[in-house]
């Protein structure tokens, strides 16, 4: 009777543990991060007779939590990309609606500027049309102005979301940390004795430092995790946490860069590609390549304007006969010492039509001013600096090993500005004009004078002394006279071939004038060349900057450049446009993985109410017929216990 009572008790204490088991899975079915958990069950050792072996009934071995870790490995996979991807698209999608606005974009504000230009040309005497043209000026500067000013607060916002993240996965890993024990000394009772309900928190914290950062994860031979970042660097190791920093990057001091706490004190940088998933690798990868890339772009449309727009308006004359002034403010690349180094080279702007809106690492290599550049973004080497549309000059004496960050774009649209304020100031007319004499014979005709350099003209007026131009038939040529009738040289010219039109270029110290000759002169036919003076009726000058708005200034691409500054700016619209696209489409197909690796996790480990509600019933069933056995026991019992009475 003993065996019998026995082995009822047994599957009493089976049924009520499988009975708290799934009570506590139908309580815990819509908490976050909970696994079904079961009851391990086993058949005590059997008592042999010699009838055979005789059953004694059951015994639970442990209570265990329904998990894959494969699952679980690919939700977290797919959840860390689709972290990182909302992070992106959450600050790109700024950009995207900024830069592409039809009224506060770039564009309407160029075209406004260039409508006061050609007003200009229209009417160059015109004091209101070059108050006009002024006004458009400093509208166009300060949409610069306002579009960078924009980018930096979508900057600073990054920088905030960025320390706010750091703080974030330490706490999460001090938290994993803190769980890491507990557990340990939980299932310190003995061995198979698991902490479903810790392990499933520790799951949970997991999956929340994983949307914050990707990460990779050790199971410990005690029971603890250890978890790691970037390439292998341990965030937690057992009960111990290595703490995350954020200070100034050494290349950047306005950035953060995010490091690793130093035993002893201090931080070491990591590098932002080690960086990866989550909402931090979103950050670091939309601040590094969009964000970066937009104001790069946005700054390289600034320097365009100013140097090739600078260069045309001091070929000019203003009202007063001067040459012209820099209409903007000029600009000027930024150079940055890394690490405290002091020899910094003298950079400008070179062919602005090589520029390409990226940054440049410049290292010393000796002590006399050689050098080495790369790409700060690709790493790749730079044939020269002209290649990328510098000027460096290094000082005399170098530190070798010194490093500077050269920024030639980054932040000109927050410096560009308008150079002149007095409308007299604006350079409509050419400083040189040209006519043919009233007495000549041929019909060979000037078409029109375009002034290419200043170099060689006196700043006050006049510029140049007046010069002729004589046609020789016998040579096919113009000799070109001085003032006192010196010959300082000539110019071929056939009437045959050149007649349609030709353009030439000035001999000696007119060199930097190009006259576009035409018709058919004879022998002795004259074209004199002079200073424009009293030209204020001129708009030569002004047609040539109005002309600059479609002309090819920007983008090079094999030694001819290849856009206008507006569609360097469409250029960009549509890169941020397009990969705002992209991410959005990303972003929802590792949305739609994410739910199918969520939905194959919770296929096995979810609870499913009607299957727990069904399994109530079997183990009440199966309680009800231990109780049974162990009454019937008893009743056999006293039936005995009757006998000996």
């Amino acid at each position: 009777m003993a065996g019998m009572l026995n082995i009822g008790i047994t599957g009493l204490n089976a049924a009520q543990a499988w009975l708290n088991t799934t009570s506590h899975n139908i309580s815990n079915a819509s908490t976050p991060g909970f696994s079904r958990q079961t009851v391990g069950q086993s058949t005590l050792n059997p008592v042999f007779t010699g009838g055979g072996f005789f059953g004694q009934g059951t015994q639970v071995d442990s209570v265990k939590r329904v998990y894959s870790q494969f699952l679980e490995n690919q939700v977290l996979t797919a959840d860390t990309r689709r972290a990182s991807l909302a992070a992106y698209e959450a600050q790109v999608t700024q950009i995207d609606n900024l830069l592409a606005d039809a009224t506060s974009g770039l564009s309407p504000a160029i075209q406004s500027f260039f409508t006061g230009v050609q007003e200009v040309a229209a009417n160059p005497s015109s004091v209101p049309a070059r108050q006009a043209m002024l006004a458009s000026a400093e509208s166009l500067t300060a949409r610069f102005q306002y579009l960078d000013g924009r980018l930096t607060d979508i900057r600073n916002g990054v920088e905030g979301d960025i320390a706010s993240t750091v703080t974030q996965i330490n706490a999460h890993a001090k938290q994993l940390a803190e769980i890491n024990q507990r557990i340990l000394v939980a299932e310190s009772a003995g061995s198979g004795t698991p902490a479903n309900d810790l392990h499933d928190l520790r799951a949970t914290v997991l999956r929340d430092l994983n949307e914050l950062i990707q990460v990779s994860t050790v199971t410990e031979s005690d029971g603890s995790l250890s978890v790691f970042i970037g390439n292998g660097q341990p965030l937690v190791v057992r009960s111990q946490v290595t703490t995350l920093t954020t200070t100034p990057s050494a290349e950047n001091p306005q950035q953060l860069a995010v490091g690793l706490q130093l035993i002893g004190g201090g931080s070491v940088q990591m590098p932002e590609t080690l960086l990866t998933g989550g909402s931090l690798g979103g950050l670091l990868e939309f601040r590094r390549d969009a964000l970066t890339n937009a104001e790069s772009q946005l700054g390289l449309i600034a320097v365009g304007l100013t140097e090739s727009f600078n260069a045309q308006h001091r070929l000019g004359q203003d009202l007063d006969g001067n040459l012209g002034l820099n209409f903007f403010t000029p600009l000027s690349p930024d150079v940055r010492p890394v690490s405290g180094a002091t020899s910094t080279p003298t950079v400008a702007f070179g062919n602005v039509a090589n520029l390409t809106g990226d940054s440049y690492r410049l290292t010393y290599t000796n002590t006399t001013g050689a050098y080495s550049l790369v790409n700060a973004r690709t790493g790749a080497s730079v044939a020269s600096a002209a290649s990328v549309g510098l000027t460096i000059t290094p000082p005399g004496t170098t530190v070798s090993g010194e490093v500077f960050i050269i920024e030639p774009t980054q932040q000109a649209a927050s410096n560009i500005s308008v150079g002149i304020g007095d409308t007299r100031l604006v350079a409509a007319a050419g400083p040189v004009r040209a006519s043919v004499g009233s007495n000549n014979a041929g019909t060979g005709a000037v078409v029109g004078v375009t002034t290419t350099s200043v170099a060689g003209f006196a700043t006050g007026s006049p510029h140049i002394g007046t010069h002729t131009l004589q046609f020789n038939g016998v040579t096919n040529q113009y000799d070109v006279r001085d003032a006192s009738n010196t010959l300082i040289g000539s110019i071929a010219y056939n009437p045959a071939t050149d007649s349609a039109g030709v353009t030439r270029t000035l001999p000696g110290a007119l060199g930097g004038i190009d006259i576009r000759l035409s018709g058919v002169p004879v022998t002795g036919d004259r074209i004199t060349l002079e200073s424009n003076t009293d030209g204020v009726a001129d708009n030569s000058n002004a047609v040539a900057l109005g002309n600059l708005q479609t002309a090819k200034t920007l983008l090079g691409a094999g030694g001819a450049a290849t856009a206008s500054y507006q569609s360097t700016y469409s250029n960009l619209v549509s890169n941020i446009g397009n990969k705002t696209s992209e991410v959005k489409v990303s972003r929802a197909a590792q949305e739609t993985l994410v739910g199918q690796a969520t939905a194959s996790r919770e296929a096995l480990s979810g609870v499913n109410l009607d299957e727990e509600a069904a399994n109530l019933i079997r183990f009440q069933q199966a309680y009800q017929a231990s109780a049974r056995v162990i009454a019937i026991a008893g009743s056999l019992f006293d039936e005995i216990l009757s006998i000996a009475r």
